[in-house]
């Protein structure tokens, strides 16, 4: 009777959100708007990257994970590329910014990297702390506001030996990471992001199989999502204890919040199971994580799987604000022997990306409402399309940039957008094959690594220029 009870809920929900504005922008509308060009002062734009993916040089968990293949003999990353170089930015990262420059950003979202920080439980690299200090240094002197990514996807080899996700001692790890990092960087960082898409890393690890450490059991995504949330908590009032340095004179020393990946789902069909699947995904995906911060009470139910019900100290209050990671709409179809109990999927005919993902601007704009409910100060931490050729990013771009328009319009407290990436990089399971930059990079065969325009620099450089950080 449980079963059907949350069935019955999750279809009257996902019939409520039916009823949610489904807005369609014209392509002549989105020409006519002057991207940007009623954003406030001190809106933020600018790019966004992880440090596995650019830096090179690494030795983690996923170093280790690009070696390996999956038991059908298939690698885990396509043509077995390795991030063992990838943009090399550890030595290029001058070539990186003067990328920024031209972009004309007022903001980067960049991480620095626990492995390379802390190599050994307890031991801290002052030569690395030295190099990240360097490009937080000149960031701020370029007037480009840092934002630091503490985890993103990637663990050092004595956290992953111990466990990883799953080791009992990760909250407290982590935390210790973020208050060294907190008082290394604080004098030049306000704005710090804890986690990036826990929801992804858990789904993508324990439910998927497709990343570290590669398996398929739902209750252990929800348990990993669940440790997460803890951590975050710990972070967060790490950060606050020891980073105490307001850096850029706004009267605050700490702006702590996180990157939620979200996604549009659509029912395949308005079958009860259909719709009971898409909203429990939804819920499980999208909301879990925003109600637990909210409320300092993480609910995590997947239906015949596991509940997950627990009080975290610290979560509540824990955000200044809310990061959002808007890609694509999935349609789902129910498949109960899924581990997932779905599949999802893009309609024949539909726009989409290298990666099959549709292109759906309209749906950054559902989810700014959406989440500007909860009354958190809202930054678009990333957005961006896997475009091989560049040359339908800048309708992308154009379209995206449209959407936050509409949203600040209607009323949401969007207060910056970062561009995923500012450069082609390593793209987890996807290797060199997946292109995201606003800068292209020739991986195979230029040995300078040069950061070269692609055509969506243009449109950036637009909405630079009416916001007023190009000139």
């Amino acid at each position: 009777m449980d079963l059907v009870r949350r069935v019955v809920a999750f279809y009257v929900a996902a019939l409520l959100a039916a009823c949610d504005e489904r807005p369609s922008f014209s392509k002549a509308d989105i020409d006519a708007e002057k991207l940007l060009g009623n954003a406030p002062p001190g809106f933020l734009l600018g790019t966004a990257t992880a440090p596995h993916q650019i830096e090179g040089g690494l030795a983690d968990d996923w170093s280790d994970w690009e070696q390996g293949s999956y038991p059908d003999g298939r690698p885990h990353i396509k043509h077995r590329d390795t991030s063992a170089v990838a943009d090399d930015s550890w030595n290029r990262w001058k070539d990186d910014l003067a990328a920024m420059q031209t972009l004309g950003v007022n903001a980067y979202r960049l991480g620095v990297d626990w492995s390379r920080l802390m190599p050994a439980p307890g031991q801290w690299d002052a030569a690395a702390a030295a190099r990240y200090r360097e490009q937080l240094a000149a960031l701020r002197a370029a007037h480009i506001e840092p934002m630091v990514t503490l985890y993103h996807f990637t663990l050092p080899k004595w956290v992953a030996a111990q466990g990883g996700l799953e080791w009992d001692g990760l909250e407290d790890a982590l935390a210790d990471f973020a208050g060294r990092s907190g008082k290394a960087f604080g004098d030049l960082v306000d704005r710090w992001c804890t986690l990036n898409e826990p929801n992804v890393v858990a789904v993508k690890g324990f439910t998927q199989g497709e990343w570290p450490p590669g398996v398929k059991d739902t209750p252990r995504t929800a348990r990993v999502l669940a440790r997460l949330l803890r951590a975050h908590a710990k972070m967060a009032a790490a950060l606050r204890l020891n980073d105490t340095v307001d850096a850029d004179g706004d009267g605050k020393a700490t702006l702590i919040g996180l990157a939620h990946h979200v996604r549009v789902f659509e029912p395949a069909t308005w079958s009860p199971l259909d719709v009971a699947i898409a909203a429990a995904s939804d819920a499980f995906f999208n909301d879990a994580l925003v109600q637990a911060v909210k409320t300092g009470h993480t609910h995590l139910s997947v239906p015949g799987a596991i509940t997950i019900d627990e009080d975290v100290p610290g979560l509540a209050g824990s955000f200044d604000y809310l990061g959002l990671n808007y890609y694509t709409r999935d349609h789902v179809r129910a498949d109960l022997s899924d581990p997932s109990l779905s599949k999802q999927y893009t309609p024949a005919g539909a726009p989409v990306n290298d990666l099959g993902w549709e292109l759906y601007p309209e749906g950054l704009y559902r989810m700014l409402v959406r989440f500007g409910r909860y009354g958190w100060p809202i930054l678009i931490t990333e957005n961006g399309m896997a475009d091989n050729a560049g040359d339908r990013r800048p309708e992308f771009l154009r379209g995206h940039l449209y959407a936050v328009d509409r949203a600040r319009a209607a009323g949401v407290d969007v207060r910056g957008y970062y561009h995923w990436s500012l450069l082609d990089n390593f793209e987890w399971a996807e290797g060199y094959t997946a292109r995201f930059g606003l800068f292209t990079v020739d991986f195979a065969s230029d040995p300078t690594l040069a950061r070269k325009p692609t055509p969506a620099v243009a449109v950036f450089q637009e909405a630079a220029r009416n916001l007023g950080t190009l000139r």
